[in-house]
């Protein structure tokens, strides 16, 4: 698949097959990763790999509770208030893997820095069959205390993208974009 084919053919996926992503897709994925631009070639970012079952469940379990907890009344719509308080609602949608990548450390532009690499390692996934999805409900919790501790993240790391990779159950229909608002100055 070339580059413009995964750009235009790449979806947030919810629903994934069983199969175990091996580690040298995931180590494939974070290479691509790690090509990245970042802001003064800092490169402010590491990743975590999560494969475990029973840490993944934590996961979802504590980032629900956590953002019933802490997200302000009236911000969050009775559709994700509903969901986040199901029990067998998973905010990983049953993933085989999760890939969290963290900024380093607290210096300017690193979220964009890390932002970047997640765009990459989502269209590498892409482009080899793989799809993927941006996990905002799990953010909160993971860069608690408590989340840090469950990742073995050291203390001055921060999570920003934690993202699931998985075999897509099945294709993932288009999704309708807006016209692009261009204000266009000069010649």
């Amino acid at each position: 698949m070339d580059l413009k084919d995964a750009i235009y053919s790449r979806r947030a996926t919810r629903a994934f097959t069983a199969d175990a992503v091996d580690e040298k897709t995931l180590r494939a994925l974070i290479d691509a990763a790690i090509q990245a631009p970042s802001a003064v070639n800092a490169q402010p970012w590491a990743f975590c790999v999560i494969r475990d079952k029973t840490l993944l469940a934590k996961i979802s379990q504590q980032a629900k509770a956590y953002m019933v907890r802490n997200t302000p009344l009236g911000l969050v719509s009775h559709h994700f208030d509903q969901i986040l308080r199901d029990a067998e609602f998973d905010i990983l949608y049953r993933a085989p893997a999760l890939i969290v990548i963290c900024t380093t450390a607290a210096i300017p532009w690193a979220v964009e820095d890390c932002a970047l690499a997640a765009e990459n390692l989502m269209l590498a996934a892409c482009a080899v069959g793989f799809g993927t999805c941006w996990i905002g409900f799990a953010q909160g919790w993971l860069g608690t205390a408590e989340g840090k501790a469950a990742l073995g993240l050291p203390e001055a790391y921060l999570p920003i993208a934690p993202i699931v990779v998985g075999r897509p159950k099945a294709p993932m229909p288009a999704v309708p974009r807006k016209e692009a608002e261009i204000r266009w100055i000069g010649s």
